[in-house]
């Protein structure tokens, strides 16, 4: 008996590690994509209202399927829908490289680029909700919120690989070798998925089965999880606007090189990681994920103002920032997604991550496709500000569960 719990508790670790491999995945398409729109204007002949409109494209597929996903990861398990999304994301990028690339002088229409990254978002989010729900259910309470923020750690540490990898590969190579990239690193991941959960998984399904909690109805029938869900929307603000838009905010107004664009990008995205995996840590000893929450909210919120108002000023106060409000927009995520799945119990933590997942992404489609409306209308100043206000709208969502003990099921 000793044998087998020891062998599960090095299970779990396995579960985690093929979680964040297949997230790091997932972000480094997502991300690669997000940051390479001063090169896609330039390489497809995009307007900038249309670059908006693609760098958002990803998101909306997200968005769209997170439910869906999350409710097929309750019923199939986490194995098959990782399989299934690495797989048919990697094809997805594959047709792009050969199919939608400037060719010869000619240049696909925007909506069709953008209708193939809104598939490629709907079938890799799947990682989402699968990769999630596994740690929810081989983790306890006092360890879950290190555990997931170490998967949502995987977030920024792709992103930083995509921020860099990507535009660096479609600048010297073109979009077709950008695009190929990441087909090989997705069937890849595919390949380590299915090889390294195969014989563990057989080992381990009933005793896997056991860590499962009854009770509590749908968590799309309780108001409390839909605000969790919904602050998790607002605090993306800040996120998505730095890695969408701070390339174009930093080349136009002060001229700044895109591989020092990149750098930034990068640190931010590490940076964030870091703070997930402290917060993390912090909420498993302190049992305080809304306080801290509602702490990133503040930050997020002043600094984006603060940027709004010093938008034209010396850049090294700009850059500061810019890094503080995509270090807070980034420091939430693994202590948010734990808050909702334990408040939701874990029977139904899929179906909770994909409600989350849902409001998240769809501002991440929002983000990119409504800046350049704000900015012909208020200029960067009131892109930023918008960002800040929206950041801080987090703060009474989550504010009613600050003075609520023991909400959710606990192990």
């Amino acid at each position: 008996m000793n044998k087998t719990n020891n062998m599960m508790n090095g299970y779990r670790w396995i579960i985690l590690g093929i979680g964040v491999l297949a997230q790091i995945t997932f972000s480094i398409g997502f991300a690669g994509v997000s940051v390479s729109g001063v090169i896609m204007r330039e390489e497809y002949q995009f307007t900038l209202t249309q670059v908006g409109f693609v760098l958002g494209c990803m998101g909306l597929g997200v968005a769209l399927s997170e439910i869906i996903w999350g409710i097929l990861t309750d019923k199939w398990g986490d194995k098959i829908v990782l399989i299934a999304g690495l797989v048919l994301m990697g094809c997805t990028f594959l047709y792009m490289a050969f199919f939608c690339v400037p060719k010869n002088g000619t240049y696909p229409d925007y909506r069709y680029f953008g209708g193939l990254l809104v598939l490629a978002g709907a079938v890799g989010g799947s990682v989402n909700s699968s990769s999630g729900r596994a740690i929810m259910s081989w983790f306890t309470d006092n360890e879950r919120g290190f555990a997931m923020s170490i998967r949502q750690t995987a977030i920024p540490i792709g992103a930083a690989i995509g921020s860099v990898l990507f535009p660096y590969i479609a600048s010297q190579n073109g979009f077709d070798a950008a695009f190929k990239t990441i087909t090989g690193i997705c069937f890849a991941v595919a390949l380590v998925v299915a090889f390294g959960l195969k014989t563990v998984e057989e080992d381990f399904e009933k005793s896997a089965k056991k860590i499962v909690y009854d009770g509590e109805k749908s968590p799309f029938k309780r108001l409390s999880v839909w605000k969790i869900a919904l602050a998790g929307g607002f605090l993306t603000f800040p996120q998505m606007a730095i890695m969408t838009f701070a390339s174009v905010y930093l080349t136009d107004v002060y001229s700044m090189k895109m591989i020092s664009i990149s750098m930034l990008i990068s640190i931010v995205q590490l940076g964030g990681g870091v703070l997930r995996i402290v917060t993390g840590k912090l909420s498993d000893k302190y049992k305080n994920r809304c306080q801290l929450i509602c702490l990133i909210s503040i930050i997020a919120g002043v600094a984006g103002i603060a940027l709004g108002i010093a938008t034209n000023q010396n850049i090294y106060i700009v850059t500061i920032l810019l890094g503080l409000t995509g270090l807070a927009g980034n420091a939430w995520h693994g202590i948010a997604y734990t808050e909702i799945a334990v408040v939701a119990g874990v029977r139904y933590s899929g179906r909770a991550l994909g409600m989350i997942g849902t409001t998240v992404f769809t501002v991440s489609f929002v983000i990119p496709y409504i800046i350049p409306y704000i900015l012909n209308v208020f200029s960067w100043s009131g892109v930023w500000v918008v960002v800040g206000i929206a950041s801080l709208i987090a703060l009474p969502l989550m504010n009613e569960f600050r003075r609520k003990k023991g909400v959710g099921i606990n192990a």
